[in-house]
């Protein structure tokens, strides 16, 4: 974008909103995006605006106006959908959505760690139903992207599992464009049981075949594994073997971690935070390097998505090299601000005319 300044605003009101609890200052950033996205000029002023045209994808049959989205968790009951695909995201994904409302863990369960620019959340698949989001969905622009995370409510036995999500998957998919589903938080006891082979392989089969079925003459909708970062390679490669022979696809890598190595935080502010998934730049080359191997083994066409550690271009570009076709974004909007997406699609549109 010629003639583009850095705006100075979210430097200026970041360290207003990091007084405020984690989950407060989530609520009033939104309601402040909101103000922002009715307003004319102001997206741009804060850093926003539709990204060049030279960063579009084509990928999964799908049209991203660029390779920037924000990831699941941020925006769980699809409530911001057209105000934040103003900043210049190419694709939103909601979620993690579960048939029944629930409300998740106790408070508190989000925390910074400004030292590591990371953050610790155990929020325990909070969200409001799946047939709520749905009903706001219908409501959308059109021109945006969205993806549908789907999981299981807390109280569903793993063995009940894939009805949870087949139910999602029916609610949300004349609503959405694709869908990714979660077996990898470490919020919901028992969840990333799920990610063993065989389990892992039925569940996504029924979902497989679901979406065929609900395709009729038309493609079906893609769907997309979340793994975590904490698998062994002996699992990654299991996980590539599930794709394959499930036909999904492709893969997000990845999620957060429950590793706490390595952090600039004391040892004792981290034990007092508790448990929970670490997101930030402390799971950054973790994500990268299950991202290497991912594309090792699974070739294109199947897509990689990339997230974890993503808060500057240069940390974008590092997943796109190592084989990612996509990034997402979540901890780093809130440590880098709104200006964020803006400056990964210049980055990837810079690299694509270099060539």
């Amino acid at each position: 974008m010629p003639g583009y300044i850095r705006p100075p605003m979210y430097a200026l009101l970041r360290p207003l909103l990091f007084i405020l609890p984690p989950e407060r200052a989530h609520r009033l950033t939104f309601f402040l995006l909101g103000i922002a996205a009715r307003i004319p000029g102001m997206i741009r002023l804060i850093g926003g605006g539709p990204p060049p045209k030279s960063a579009v994808v084509d990928l999964m049959g799908l049209h991203f106006p660029s390779p920037v989205g924000l990831a699941a968790g941020m925006d769980k009951d699809a409530r911001h959908v057209d105000a934040l695909s103003c900043l210049g995201f190419g694709f939103i994904e909601v979620g993690t959505l579960t048939p029944r409302p629930q409300v998740g863990n106790p408070p508190p369960r989000l925390f910074r760690l400004p030292k590591d620019r990371a953050l610790i959340n155990r929020m325990g698949f909070n969200n409001g139903g799946v047939d709520a989001a749905a009903e706001r969905l219908r409501a959308r622009r059109p021109g945006v992207i969205v993806g549908g995370n789907i999981g299981k409510n807390k109280d569903t036995p793993n063995e009940q599992a894939a009805a949870d999500y087949l139910v999602c998957f029916d609610a949300l998919h004349d609503v959405v464009d694709y869908f990714v589903v979660n077996v990898s938080s470490p919020n919901t006891p028992g969840l990333r049981e799920l990610q063993e082979k065989e389990p892992l392989l039925d569940l996504l089969k029924q979902l497989r075949g679901r979406s065929t079925a609900k395709a009729h003459s038309a493609t079906p909708k893609p769907i997309l594994l979340k793994i975590a970062p904490d698998l062994t390679d002996a699992q990654v490669d299991d996980v590539c073997d599930v794709v394959k022979s499930s036909g999904i696809a492709g893969v997000i890598a990845t999620n957060t971690t429950i590793a706490r190595q390595g952090l600039r935080t004391s040892a004792k502010a981290v034990e007092a935070m508790g448990p929970g998934g670490l997101s930030g730049p402390p799971v950054r080359a973790r994500s990268t390097e299950v991202i290497r191997m991912l594309r090792d083994r699974l070739p294109r066409p199947l897509v990689i998505i990339g997230v974890g550690g993503v808060d500057s271009a240069e940390s974008a570009m590092e997943k796109l090299r190592a084989g990612a076709d996509l990034v997402q974004v979540y901890t780093g909007l809130i440590y880098a601000g709104p200006q964020l997406p803006a400056r990964i699609n210049r980055a990837f549109a810079e690299n694509r005319r270099l060539g």
